[in-house]
């Protein structure tokens, strides 16, 4: 009998380390960022969502939108942040993601600009030229929208695919004549370069805005509520810090050391950089953002963004309503 009992007693052992094992692991998750410049860098620096939660927090950097969703489909990664253009391009192909954040609306945060030697001054000018950007990016989408309502043919531009660390090198050498960019690249181009146009300027003319987002797997956020709230709740803290505190965020404030280690940036470009953004409030979020179904900026933002990709061939198909991938629930929690 006391075999007996103690061969059950190894067997239940047995069957618990495995189940305690699974709850271990489900304390943990991969998050992938990008360099975008943003106020939640801080956060990051101080690992607030790890103090916050209790989970293992695994960030991973990634050169583009294209790898984070690769890495969010092959089940490596829960949550990414990623622009609204790979955001589109995903879950119109079937992707498993819901969007439930607006990391940042891009406004003039994203530029073309152009060499100062290079003879280009309109939009006209770029027949011929090199122009580089990340491919199925707000970047990419801008141009396209830009050159149709200029009434020039992209097949007339030389368009390059290119993630950004590429974009700044082929700059340096000389490569390119023109990028369509984000920081901390947008800030370096600058230097010797000329901005003849932003991503604000075509949203405010032609209506399709951009923006970067963070998404994650559907059914990971279900399972784990709770470190979903607590994630949006320490976004918009980070958000509001910044909104109240801009004076703080001077180029050698700690904030911006902690921005430039985490996007690659230099810390003497923060200030100016994250400037550029605007970041939506949570009750904006909530209210008009995310929240509105159908008419949410966000909705409306990828439904035409995923009629560019299919113009472009780009996807196949595109989904009769872009707001059920968008999910206010974590946000309009924390927004009451």
């Amino acid at each position: 009998m006391k075999r007996r009992a103690a061969l059950v007693a190894v067997a239940a052992l047995a069957l618990a380390a495995p189940l305690s094992a699974a709850r271990a692991q489900s304390k943990e998750v991969t998050i992938a960022y990008q360099d975008m410049v943003v106020p939640y860098r801080v956060a990051q620096e101080a690992k607030e969502l790890e103090k916050a939660t209790g989970y293992k927090i695994n960030w991973r950097q990634f050169g583009g939108g294209g790898e984070v969703l690769k890495a969010m489909a092959s089940g490596a990664v829960q949550l990414g942040e990623v622009g609204s253009a790979g955001i589109a391009a995903a879950v119109s192909r079937g992707e498993p993601l819901e969007l439930f954040w607006i990391l940042d609306d891009i406004g003039s945060a994203e530029a073309l600009v152009v060499k100062k030697n290079s003879g280009i001054r309109t939009l006209a000018d770029l027949k011929g030229k090199k122009i580089a950007m990340p491919f199925n990016s707000t970047t990419h989408f801008h141009t396209i929208v830009a050159l149709e309502q200029a009434k020039i043919n992209p097949a007339d531009v030389q368009i390059l695919n290119m993630r950004p660390p590429e974009v700044r090198a082929a700059w340096q050498r000389g490569d390119i004549h023109a990028t369509f960019i984000w920081n901390p690249v947008l800030e370096e181009v600058k230097k010797d370069g000329t901005v003849i146009l932003t991503s604000g300027k075509i949203s405010a003319d032609t209506g399709k805005a951009t923006f970067d987002g963070y998404v994650a797997n559907r059914e990971w956020a279900k399972a784990n509520k709770d470190f979903m709230v607590k994630f949006v709740q320490l976004l918009a803290n980070a958000d509001e810090s910044y909104r109240k505190n801009k004076a703080k965020y001077t180029r050698d404030s700690a904030e911006a050391k902690a921005i430039a280690k985490w996007s690659g940036a230099k810390p003497e470009d923060v200030p100016g950089s994250i400037d550029l953004y605007a970041f939506p409030t949570a009750k904006e979020q909530a209210a008009k953002w995310l929240g509105g179904g159908k008419d949410s900026i966000a909705a409306k933002a990828l439904a035409a963004t995923a009629q560019f990709q299919l113009a472009q061939k780009q996807i196949e198909k595109t989904l009769p309503d872009y707001s059920v991938v968008v999910n206010p629930a974590y946000v309009q929690a924390i927004a009451k």
